[in-house]
């Protein structure tokens, strides 16, 4: 079966007879077919990662377990003691380094590394001729959580709460430091830096989710191209090409505006071109596991374009055809609602939920709130609302106390329908958190509730006098036909 599209000669005369109709491309540049990069991601997903919150504890078996395809070095530890790994593979002459996790919270790519990782372990798959071109032709160095102290928490930055991607200057956390020699001792011809953006950007001009966002990072305040940068251009055109064809329209570009502090510019200016991927939203994906298979897909078709030069074959032209991004999505949007009975005005209201970390970091609840009212045309929704006649009321507590160690979604949903959005607990509930579609109060503390800028979400929508939805911490619920909805609460 061929799974690589032939290269040679013949590119020549395709160019002939297509470039009209393909400007992106001055030849057909050698690629993985779609379909091809579609099986290899399903049948390497490394299955000990299902949800985005994992630990470097987590992590560590699945770095050890490695064959002798690889070499295994640990670079460092972090500020608390956590080892850094890097992993080698290949023994070409071009050098590859990919570096996931700057940021603890942002795993997408990390888990898209180890179904790599079990990608290049295969054999007898139909993909050996692809295995062995990334082999004899790259060497390729991958670190896979740069801050462990971070993922640790699940938060953004470090143990010193350090942005590790404004501490190229001054290395003052320790992690910095092992990402900065990483490189100077590699000199890698190209990099790969993954991480995970908020879920709210668009394509411009779309109202798409960014699923994933771009960048060849400027390495001046002018931001030149040379041929570090547009190298890292033309690798990014055929990721995008992948993309289109798997999720059209769902790619964004950031803004190049260069930033003095950052690893990113600070590589390319260094002679590495370096290739900005971050993962945002997909709607109905809130573990990323699509657009970690996303991720899996564009990364070793890069790879292998890097290791047959195929990546020259794309313009700097079509980089700067990928739209840019914009923030333009909302988790809600209800629009033209009116904020209570006694008001004769309506407004789009924007709800944004995000997750909050508890004692087990690992673990999280979710909280809504307001994130902008008025008029919000220019905004999106993963969910929207666009029924007239909407007012938002608030909903009662059901007084008598309930034993939820046997109280069924089925049952909530009754009590919404009923016009009670909370219940309280009976003495026998324990735990800080529930997933039921309904709040959950404990002891005789109110719901909470407002219609300004900031406030939680917790309200009925009702036409003439009917309550046709209940909006929960940010989530919508149909109460004509309710969805077995399922999201981790605090209780109250």
């Amino acid at each position: 079966m061929r799974n690589i599209l032939s290269v040679g000669f013949l590119f020549f005369l395709i160019s002939l007879s297509t470039s009209c109709s393909r400007p992106e491309r001055k030849l057909d540049a050698p690629t993985i077919a779609v379909e091809d990069l579609r099986r290899a991601a399903e049948m390497y997903r490394e299955k000990a990662f299902p949800v985005r919150r994992f630990s470097h504890a987590d992590m560590i078996p699945h770095i050890h377990k490695r064959s002798n395809l690889f070499s295994q070095e640990i670079l460092g530890q972090s500020i608390e003691g956590r080892d850094i790994f890097r992993l080698d593979f290949g023994q070409g002459t071009k050098k590859v380094m990919l570096w996931s996790q700057m940021h603890g919270n942002e795993s997408t790519a990390t888990m898209a590394l180890f179904d790599l990782f079990n990608f290049l372990e295969g054999a007898d798959d139909g993909f050996e001729e692809i295995r062995n071109t990334l082999a004899e032709n790259l060497h390729i160095r991958f670190i896979p959580m740069v801050n462990p102290d971070g993922a640790e928490r699940f938060v953004r930055r470090n143990a010193w709460e350090i942005d590790l991607n404004r501490d190229f200057l001054h290395g003052t956390s320790p992690e910095a430091v092992i990402l900065k020699q990483a490189r100077d001792n590699f000199e890698p011809r190209f990099g790969f830096n993954l991480h995970d953006q908020n879920t709210y950007y668009t394509a411009k001009g779309s109202r798409n989710p960014a699923t994933i966002s771009v960048l060849a990072p400027a390495y001046d305040e002018a931001t030149s191209i040379n041929d570090v940068r547009s190298n890292a251009m033309k690798v990014i055109v055929g990721m995008n090409e992948i993309l289109q064809k798997e999720v059209p329209g769902h790619v964004g570009k950031y803004n190049d505006a260069f930033e003095p502090r950052a690893f990113g510019d600070n590589f390319q200016k260094r002679g590495t071109s370096t290739i900005l991927i971050e993962s945002g939203g997909y709607p109905n994906d809130p573990e990323k596991q699509y657009i970690r298979r996303l991720n899996f897909m564009i990364i070793l078709n890069a790879l292998y374009q890097i290791a047959t030069e195929g990546f020259t074959d794309y313009t700097v032209e079509a980089y700067f055809a990928i739209p840019d991004n914009e923030s333009r999505l909302m988790d809600l949007l209800i629009k033209g609602v009116a904020l209570n009975d006694s008001v004769n005005y309506r407004v789009d209201l924007g709800i944004r939920r995000r997750e909050v970390e508890v004692a087990d970091p690992l673990d999280y609840y979710v909280s809504g709130s307001i994130a902008d009212l008025g008029d919000l045309s220019v905004f999106y929704g993963y969910e929207e609302i666009d029924e007239s006649g909407l007012v938002i009321v608030p909903g009662k507590t059901y007084e008598q106390p309930i034993n939820f160690d046997s109280f069924t979604p089925d049952d909530a949903v009754e009590l919404l329908r009923s016009g009670y959005l909370a219940a309280t607990t009976a003495e026998s509930f324990s735990g800080a958190l529930h997933n039921l579609p309904i709040i959950v109060l404990s002891g005789k503390k109110e719901i909470p509730f407002g219609t300004a800028i900031g406030s939680p979400t917790n309200f009925f929508l009702q036409k003439e006098d009917i309550l046709k939805f209940a909006v929960i911490n940010g989530y919508l619920i149909d109460l004509a036909i309710p969805e077995a909805i399922r999201w981790k609460q605090k209780v109250l």
